[in-house]
C-alpha cells in the first residue's frame, strides 16, 4: 500500500502530537495533588493505574502510527529522488 503525502504527514504529526499530549498527561498525573491518583499514604490508586495504562497504550499506538507516517514520508522522498536522478 502506498500512502500519499498528506496522509503520511498527518500520521507522522499524529504520532508526535500523541507523545506530546500523553507525556504532559503523565506528568500531571504523577504530580496530582487532588487525591485521585494517590491516597493519603501516597500509594497509587485505581484511578492512577487505569490512566497510566491508557497513557502507555496511547504511547504505543501513537508510536506505531507515527512510524507508519515516517515510513510513508521517507518512501515518498526516496521515490522523488529516483525520479529526479
Amino acid at each position: 500500500m502506498k500512502l500519499n503525502r498528506p496522509v503520511s504527514w498527518f500520521l507522522l504529526a499524529f504520532g508526535v502530537w500523541s507523545w506530546f499530549i500523553w507525556i504532559t498527561f503523565v506528568k500531571n498525573l504523577w504530580q496530582d495533588g487532588s487525591g485521585l491518583a494517590f491516597d493519603d499514604a501516597g500509594d497509587p490508586t485505581g484511578y492512577f493505574w487505569v490512566h497510566l495504562t491508557l497513557a502507555i497504550v496511547s504511547f504505543l499506538l501513537g508510536t506505531a502510527v507515527g512510524v507508519i507516517g515516517f515510513r510513508g514520508v521517507r518512501a515518498l522522498r526516496r521515490e522523488q529522488r529516483e525520479q529526479l536522478g
